[in-house]
């Protein structure tokens, strides 16, 4: 059957339309995306705002549409931290529910990092090992750990390239007292959550998803997206080390041009580079791998799982297990 999948996310707003039955890997069919940046859409009490919430309701008609058009059966519709955490979320669910018919699941930060996991674990297999997975989206951070396809520990933390690059660098070039505020912020965040995964041990494999890491490994010298899925990209600290300074001498035109960076993107990078860095420090991760499979394929995943158990919701959540 053809699916779909709608990633209401912080910086676009995704259709994934893929073919696929319960057991078989899901063949991608069509792509559809727009770049909304709802987590920079934010006002000074944390709403999104009128004029943000029309170009929502735009981009989901317009999705909805692609969607009729590819012979979409079932539509998975999902938002994640910048409607997660507007103040008035409700407010933005009700109008969008009313004006395209669109029921938006809200997946706590928690759903995300299990759902990212579920992809990666069955992208790469049983044969991985004990996996650790690093996601850096517009809005958050997540960070997974696990030896099933549960994570055995989940976390998410406020450290998406969008909120941060809005928070914490308004000038361009950044101004280095700015990134050095940033670089606190952000390893003080992530080290209060380094023991929750310590205590299972050290991975077999580190592996991370999302567009901020991909970039941060073509310009580390990983395979370009033409390349193929199933080339293997890797991205190392050491590599993303030198790189960090550089990032915060170029203006964001400059960033543009590297390769592998898309220009509007490329305002974020700086900001993803210094979430990056910090996170494979204190994990004491040397190198990881970048998976091509993320949250929307986790979802699709789930519900594929549930087809064949004839249930029906995006998650089913259970306790974890115990070091």
């Amino acid at each position: 059957m053809r699916l779909g999948v709608l990633d209401v996310g912080s910086n676009t707003v995704h259709l994934l339309v893929v073919d696929a039955h319960p057991g078989a890997r899901p063949l991608p069919a069509h792509s559809h995306k727009a770049e909304l940046r709802l987590a920079q859409l934010l006002d000074e009490d944390g709403a999104i705002g009128p004029d943000g919430i029309d170009r929502l309701i735009a981009v989901v008609h317009e999705a909805l549409q692609a969607a009729e058009d590819k012979g979409v059966e079932d539509l998975l519709p999902f938002a994640t931290s910048a409607v997660r955490e507007a103040s008035n979320a409700d407010d933005v669910l009700a109008r969008v529910n009313a004006e395209t018919g669109v029921e938006l699941q809200v997946l706590t930060g928690s759903e995300e990092a299990r759902l990212t996991f579920l992809a990666v674990r069955r992208w790469f297999g049983w044969s991985a090992g004990k996996l650790l997975v690093l996601d850096i989206g517009g809005g958050s951070l997540e960070v997974a750990y696990g030896i099933d396809e549960e994570p055995d520990a989940a976390v998410s933390l406020p450290l998406g390239a969008g909120r941060l690059t809005a928070g914490w660098l308004p000038t361009d070039p950044a101004d280095p007292a700015d990134v050095r505020a940033l670089r606190r912020h952000v390893r003080a965040q992530i080290a209060r959550t380094v023991g929750e995964f310590s205590r299972f041990g050290a991975p077999d494999h580190v592996v991370a998803t999302s567009k901020t890491f991909r970039q941060l490994a073509r310009i580390g010298g990983a395979a370009r997206s033409a390349d193929g899925l199933y080339v293997q990209r890797e991205l190392k600290r050491s590599s993303l080390e030198s790189w960090v300074p550089r990032l915060v001498a170029m203006t964001e035109p400059e960033r543009a041009e590297l390769p592998g960076v898309s220009e509007g993107r490329a305002g974020q990078l700086l900001a993803g580079a210094l979430v990056a860095e910090a996170a494979m420090d204190l994990f004491g991760v040397e190198t990881l791998e970048i998976c091509p499979w993320a949250l929307r394929e986790g979802v699709i995943l789930r519900r594929l799982d549930q087809m064949g158990q004839g249930l029906t919701g995006l998650t089913t959540p259970r306790e974890p297990r115990t070091a």
